[in-house]
């Protein structure tokens, strides 16, 4: 609210957070018809989504600056629903995929975000600025040869102009500049207008005519679970880009069930449903120069004000404005440090790894989520691989020739302790044997059942084990599962 306060009693802030809403705004318009089509829905059904969706996260969200409409992912997950059952079921699966999200937001979801290894983020920001490139591929194939030139033109405003000032957006001159130009010399080129039929009217409230019964629920819950994980995980990963961006913290369980909200009023609005937009979000933040709720705000307003008040002229807006918008976007999200000879020689390959699966993962489904989780489970796997092999037995010196004490050096969990059985020697060692696990720690119950099977093996040629040196926690889940576990774990 801060920040807010500071804008509205500085002119030029102020003039910055409106004039970045209007950018935003002019580049929602043709996303949210995409994804409509996507969906298989009328475009006012994503236009209107986008509206109800950025207005209420502006109040409600957590991370000021960003923008939330409706998506291309969420599209995705929604479009079998509204082709197998109907636009009702449809908007009974965003509410209560919005319902899902407040829930989720409560029992602490986004406290997750803090196991996604920073690979996983530079894979995901990669990966989105390659999706939101290759997303403008088809308004530049079989196209009149002018949007070529158009789209260089509108690449040289957008690069050239913030070293002359900063006034006004670069991005919103490019739109103006180059509509005017198609306008005044009547140039036959793709536009907005070709993209969908703009709605007339306001969005009104809309109820939803399913039956209230568990078949309904069935049918739906599948893809609402889908809708919500996926909105949430693109949600707090964006927001967590541009807390990055602007160096600044934001509530990210306030963002989940800001989401949560934003997405039931949505649907009680008849939308499709929504969650962050990185593309949107970089040309606020980045490209624009915003901080506050101001420009989220007024990018949904602008955004229904232009498409029921000034359709016809928003019609006009030749797309090749906007692609060259979307591809400065691309350049600019793209982390070029990440892939330079020098960081690669540098970044361990592990590392490396990992952000090519998410990158790879992500373009090849289109599905952020499916990406990043394919990344963390090969970071978890990497870093568990890396972490066994860092654990080892050491045969200390015997105190007595009846004794031998053995110490375990590393971290116990699952994978390390599998191997730690075999390190013994059972038939060679003196009748007492002494395990120190001071430089140790027990993490799981496959490692106590690890110690259970040496116990075992030792008692089994009449020799005894003593366990010592266990920490705390250690030694409370070893004395809480020691002797209670079957062989097989």
């Amino acid at each position: 609210m801060h920040s807010v306060r500071a804008a509205l009693k500085s002119p030029r802030l102020l003039r910055t957070e409106v004039l970045a809403g209007l950018v935003v705004a002019l580049a929602l318009i043709p996303e949210a018809i995409s994804f409509s089509i996507i969906a298989g829905v009328d475009p006012q059904v994503g236009l209107f989504a986008s509206f109800t969706m950025a207005v209420t996260v502006a109040i409600l969200g957590g991370r000021p600056a960003m923008i939330s409409a409706a998506t291309g992912a969420v599209a995705l997950v929604v479009a079998p629903v509204m082709r197998d059952h109907g636009f009702d079921y449809l908007i009974a699966t965003v509410i209560l995929g919005g319902l899902i999200q407040i829930v989720l937001a409560v029992a602490g979801v986004a406290r997750l975000m803090r196991f996604i290894p920073r690979s996983v983020m530079v894979g995901f920001v990669n990966s989105l600025a390659i999706l939101i490139f290759l997303a403008q591929i088809p308004h530049l194939v079989d196209v009149p040869w002018l949007v070529y030139p158009m789209v260089a033109a509108g690449l040289v405003v957008i690069v050239l102009l913030p070293r002359i000032t900063n006034v006004v957006p670069a991005p919103l001159v490019a739109i103006v500049v180059l509509t005017a130009i198609t306008v005044v010399a009547a140039l036959n080129v793709p536009n907005v207008g070709d993209e969908g039929e703009l709605p007339s009217s306001l969005p009104a409230l809309f109820t939803p005519d399913v039956p209230w019964t568990l078949e309904t629920l069935r049918i739906i819950a599948p893809y609402a679970v889908g809708m919500a994980l996926v909105g949430l995980m693109e949600s707090l990963m964006t927001a967590k880009l541009v807390d990055d961006i602007t160096d600044t913290h934001s509530d990210k369980t306030r963002e989940s069930w800001g989401q949560g909200v934003a997405n039931v009023v949505t649907g009680l609005f008849g939308g499709m449903g929504g969650c962050a937009m990185i593309g949107q979000t970089m040309i606020n933040v980045k490209a624009s120069g915003a901080h506050t709720r101001i420009s989220t705000f007024l990018a949904g307003v602008f955004l229904l004000v232009l498409v029921v008040g000034f359709g016809d002229a928003v019609a006009t807006i030749p797309m090749a404005a906007l692609v060259a918008v979307m591809i400065m976007v691309s350049v600019g999200t793209f982390d070029w440090h990440s892939v330079a000879p020098a960081t690669l020689r540098r970044m361990p390959r592990s590392e490396t790894l990992v952000m090519v699966v998410t990158v790879a993962v992500v373009v090849a489904t289109e599905n952020l989520a499916i990406g990043v989780v394919a990344g963390v489970v090969v970071a978890s796997v990497l870093f568990a691989r890396r972490v066994a092999h860092f654990t080892e037995v050491v045969d200390v010196a015997q105190p007595d020739p009846e004794t031998r004490v053995y110490k375990v050096v590393g971290e116990l969990f699952f994978a390390s302790s599998k191997d730690l059985v075999y390190q013994f020697d059972y038939a060679g060692d003196p009748p007492n044997v002494v395990i120190d696990l001071s430089e140790s720690h027990i993490w799981d119950a496959s490692s106590v059942a690890a110690l259970d099977a040496i116990e075992t093996k030792y008692a089994a040629k009449g020799k005894t084990v003593t366990i010592r040196g266990l920490n705390e926690a250690s030694r409370e889940r070893h004395g809480r599962l020691a002797g209670h576990l079957d062989a097989g774990e």
